[in-house]
């Protein structure tokens, strides 16, 4: 993934920028919502983010869930062409997201997404500035595994379009490997942020990853972690979307 499209104009803004926490407490406990969802394939998974999203302001809270696939995928940008997508990979299905950024491969990556009602700070981020924010945070988190990242200082890619064969800027690099990339779409509903980590290191196990980036939100922002299962409305909706939308060509190829 890499820099996103918006529903509402959206640029970076400098003064914003190494805006970051850098460790310690910086504001007072503030409550979010940690969700795990089961395997679903990438139509479901892309309907699940959705509906959280159309949720926002219902749920009023940040939410951060973390998901797996039932099998290999790819997803793609929303303002993507599909004749072009589908020549760069032969892996299928080929599901367009809700929202920007570039093509990705789901063969044993670690994603996530992270969903904020209009009322939350993180929504009046300009997205340069929100990419550093997050993408500072899940630094921390690899430190606290004893693994050494740091923010790509600009951007450089071999292959445009195709999120992990180069870096934007503020992406998650090791080793000059991108590690981890994310992509954006705010509405007047929400802000919504999908991310994959790949390449990475042996010896670190998901779980770990899932638990270290927790616990940095806790150190370095004040979080304080609340379960969530997605109630019945939002699971309603999201068997909605999953057919009649993410898995529908109409949708995948309209562009």
């Amino acid at each position: 993934m890499g820099m996103p499209g918006t529903d509402i104009p959206d640029g970076p803004d400098s003064s914003e920028l190494d805006a970051a926490p850098a460790g310690g407490h910086t504001a007072a406990v503030e409550i979010w919502y940690q969700c795990q969802t089961g395997p679903l394939d990438a139509a479901g998974q892309m309907a699940m983010d959705e509906a959280l999203l159309e949720a926002a302001p219902r749920l009023a809270r940040p939410v951060l869930r973390f998901y797996r696939w039932t099998a290999p995928a790819a997803t793609f940008g929303l303002t993507q062409a599909y004749a072009e997508v589908s020549q760069w990979t032969a892996v299928r299905p080929l599901v367009r997201r809700p929202t920007g950024g570039g093509l990705v491969l789901h063969q044993g990556d670690w994603t996530y997404s992270l969903v904020f009602p209009p009322q939350h700070p993180w929504f009046h981020l300009r997205a340069l500035a929100s990419y550093q924010q997050l993408h500072s945070w899940l630094q921390a988190a690899w430190e606290r595994l004893g693994v050494g990242t740091e923010l790509s200082p600009v951007t450089h890619s071999n292959a445009p379009g195709q999120c992990f064969a180069g870096a934007e800027r503020f992406d998650l690099v090791r080793n000059h490997r991108k590690l981890a990339g994310a992509a954006q779409r705010r509405t007047r509903q929400g802000f919504l942020i999908q991310g994959s980590a790949q390449n990475q290191p042996e010896g670190v196990t998901r779980e770990a990853w899932e638990t270290a980036w927790c616990a940095a939100g806790e150190a370095q922002m004040g979080i304080q972690w609340m379960v969530y299962i997605p109630d019945p409305e939002v699971t309603r909706r999201a068997d909605e979307l999953c057919l009649g939308k993410y898995s529908q060509p109409g949708h995948n190829q309209c562009r």
